[in-house]
């Protein structure tokens, strides 16, 4: 028995490109919006955030009278569903960017609009969700937000540190999304369907920034090389607190104690633990890439997500520990 050959950086982009055409969704297609099955019913007890979420799991939420375990829930996964869209705003800003000035016949361009595609059907699955959902979500923190018309630029000066902005950004989403769907909770129909398409063209997504990074990142200089390997581990945990923690409105609005928000988003040992899971396929890049190196091995180690690599790409945390 021999392995196949493995793909070239073009054939792998082919590829992905086909799997866009042959397999893409619709938000107003794909998903029976007025289907009374998926109505979103404030009372329903699905909306509870499940124990594989971080304030899901905390004792302090899982003590609320049920009602309250509801409301609060159904108000984080329309936050978090905001916040998806808006990041994904910002990516699709961030390819159009860069896109534009690919050479004619670049194979790369056709995917990264492809995937531009994708990310616009994946903003108005989220916003219909938030909309449906009849709360006020502000989504993002406000700097963050201000920042947003600046970050594109990124993907022309330094494209190798925006894909790295891309996968920090998309990695965590798509671990706690798959952590869900595997978890044993009940899921309201409406939130399950959202995270299975989300969740399947993340998935080319994802590869995408792999492939891009690990065939860019060794044609860097020295200098480039030695930047972007910390920046890399700096990005991931920025990216991750700003995408995945909550703003103050969890407190202001919904009477969340800030205590429990810091002791769910990190402090508590589960909750530290889970922030290290989110980065074992980008630690294994960083390995193949040589963005790892004794310098940024600290960086890592200094902000709490070291660990060990994943094995195989989307390796789930089960099977890894």
């Amino acid at each position: 028995m021999t392995a196949a050959p493995a793909l070239s950086y073009d054939d792998t982009l082919h590829t992905l490109s086909e799997g866009s055409v042959r397999r893409s969704f619709d938000a107003f297609v794909d998903i029976p919006w007025d289907d009374p099955a998926y109505a979103i019913d404030k009372t329903d007890p699905r909306w509870s955030l499940p124990t594989v979420d971080a304030l899901g799991a905390h004792p302090w939420y899982q003590a609320l009278p049920e009602e309250r375990r509801i409301e609060i829930g159904l108000w984080r996964q329309a936050n978090v569903a905001k916040v998806g869209l808006q990041f994904e705003n910002i990516l699709i800003r961030g390819i159009m960017q860069y896109v534009f000035s690919l050479p004619n016949g670049s194979p790369e361009f056709r995917y990264l609009t492809h995937e531009a595609t994708e990310e616009t059907h994946h903003t108005q699955m989220f916003q219909e969700f938030v909309n449906r959902s009849g709360a006020d979500v502000p989504g993002m923190r406000l700097l963050i937000r201000a920042a947003s018309p600046v970050i594109p630029w990124v993907a022309s000066i330094f494209p190798e540190w925006f894909f790295t902005m891309v996968l920090a950004g998309e990695e965590p989403i798509d671990h706690i999304q798959k952590s869900i769907l595997r978890s044993s909770d009940e899921l309201h129909p409406l939130l399950e369907r959202i995270m299975q398409i989300h969740v399947a063209e993340e998935a080319r997504h994802i590869s995408f920034a792999h492939e891009y990074l690990q065939q860019r990142v060794p044609e860097l200089g020295p200098v480039r090389t030695a930047l972007l390997s910390v920046l890399y581990p700096i990005t991931m945990r920025v990216a991750c607190d700003l995408i995945v923690v909550p703003g103050k409105e969890l407190t202001t609005d919904m009477g969340v104690p800030r205590k429990v928000v810091k002791d769910a988003y990190w402090r508590s040992d589960d909750a530290q633990r889970m922030l290290r899971d989110f980065f074992g396929d980008v630690r294994a890049l960083a390995e193949e890439t040589g963005l790892m190196n004794p310098v940024s091995r600290r960086v890592w180690k200094l902000l709490g997500i070291a660990g060990p690599t994943s094995r195989y790409r989307s390796e789930p945390v089960r099977a890894a520990a």
